[in-house]
């Protein structure tokens, strides 16, 4: 009894180091990681996973977990009324069971995708304000059953974690829409503006028909911007879930180089693909991997040259399949480089010259990543860029939700 105590008692002194460890980071991606690896570790199980609830759309999304590197089941969508997670946010309280291959709630998508079988498993409500964050689960008990003991160190986590969560978001939600506000307000002053000198009486046809134009590009901008917002807001809080397919890249290349030709005519720039014999298909969500050549493209042509050509080539080596974006465009100043892929950034030389909304390339690095990949840029001034996205060649593909399955 008296051993009991004393590892209860380092249990909490432990939970307190991980508190002010939770408490000093407001990166939510990092914050996830550190809440997982600690409930594996207070409640000695082989792994721990966090799925967070999204109130408004009232669904439940698998976020994180120790025993996974495959970053494209981030998203995946649990089932609220036929999940142990489910029934865990449902309910508000803490469920242990110790065979969950015989409970009917069991999620098999997510041991499929995992690859380790959910033996037992331990999991609590996170909650704060009584708002429903999400869920944490402890799985596979190293020794023995989970106990009274685990459920109330986990519990404790728990509270501590869900507040850490809430706090994360609301720096990250409130930083964004900061940025978004202040990018609003260039494009509502030209707006109000031009309204404002369409009703003056002495502006001829021919300024009202230039200040008709001017509105309907400021409002084309309003939507690319909102929809880009979105975009990037729904990518950073883990709420897109990636289909992964097995594709053939070149397909894809010359399927985007279609949906370009047009818009590269007018400015008289020539698109050539290359790619190589025996190319290795690349297994990754398909439309968002098509997103991210179309946005490369479409820069490509807006800051390239008249009578300028864009290569765009695949390459692969066994770890890797590489996607290659080459332009004879006006470059990039050097000290620019390192601040592109940053929201709502536009290089100060080309900002009055093209528009754009300065979230593309965010949006690009952002899909790239949660395949597991980065994209690297080299530039030139007056000679032009190269991106180049690199992705990893292949994995086991994530399932999508079947209604027919049991769930976790």
């Amino acid at each position: 009894m008296a051993e009991i105590k004393t590892e209860r008692l380092g249990g909490y002194r432990r939970l307190i180091e991980i508190a002010r460890d939770l408490a000093s980071t407001l990166d939510l991606d990092v914050l996830l990681e550190r809440i997982v690896q600690a409930a594996a570790e207070v409640s000695g199980s082989e792994a721990a996973s966090i799925l967070l609830y999204d109130d408004m759309t009232q669904q439940l999304y698998f976020q994180v977990a120790t025993n996974l590197d495959e970053p494209t089941m981030r998203g995946l969508v649990i089932p609220l009324e036929r999940s142990i997670a489910g029934w865990i946010v449902t309910n508000r309280k803490p469920l242990r069971i110790a065979n969950a291959q015989q409970d009917p709630r069991l999620f098999a998508n997510v041991d499929r995708l995992t690859g380790h079988p959910t033996q037992s498993l331990l999991g609590v409500p996170l909650i704060t304000k009584n708002k429903i964050v999400g869920v944490l689960e402890a799985l596979n008990k190293e020794k023995g059953k989970f106990t009274d003991g685990d459920e109330s160190m986990l519990s404790v986590l728990g509270a501590q974690a869900a507040v850490a969560i809430e706090n994360a978001r609301l720096f990250q939600q409130s930083d964004l829409i900061s940025e978004f506000v202040h990018e609003l307000r260039t494009p509502l002053a030209s707006l109000s503006t031009a309204t404002y000198l369409l009703l003056r009486p002495e502006i001829s046809r021919e300024q009202q028909e230039q200040i008709t134009r001017n509105i309907h590009s400021e409002t084309l901008r309003l939507n690319a911007l909102a929809s880009s917002f979105l975009d990037l807001a729904r990518l950073e809080s883990g709420r897109v879930q990636f289909h992964k397919t097995s594709f053939n890249v070149a397909d894809l290349l010359y399927e985007c180089k279609d949906v370009m030709n047009s818009k590269a005519d007018e400015e008289k720039i020539r698109i050539q693909i290359e790619t190589p014999e025996k190319m290795p298909m690349l297994e990754a969500d398909r439309d968002k991997i098509k997103q991210v050549v179309l946005n490369l493209l479409s820069n490509a042509i807006k800051y390239n040259r008249p009578n300028g050509s864009i290569i765009l080539r695949s390459d692969f080596s066994t770890e890797e399949i590489l996607i290659i974006l080459q332009d004879t465009g006006i470059g990039i100043p050097e000290d620019a480089l390192p601040h592109l892929f940053q929201k709502f950034y536009r290089v100060r030389e080309n900002e009055t010259k093209v528009a754009g909304t300065g979230l593309g390339l965010s949006i690009c690095k952002q899909i790239v990543q949660g395949h597991g990949g980065r994209v690297e840029v080299k530039s030139k001034i007056g000679v032009g860029t190269a991106f180049t996205v690199h992705l990893p060649r292949g994995g086991k593909l994530p399932l999508r939700s079947d209604p027919t399955d049991k769930h976790s």
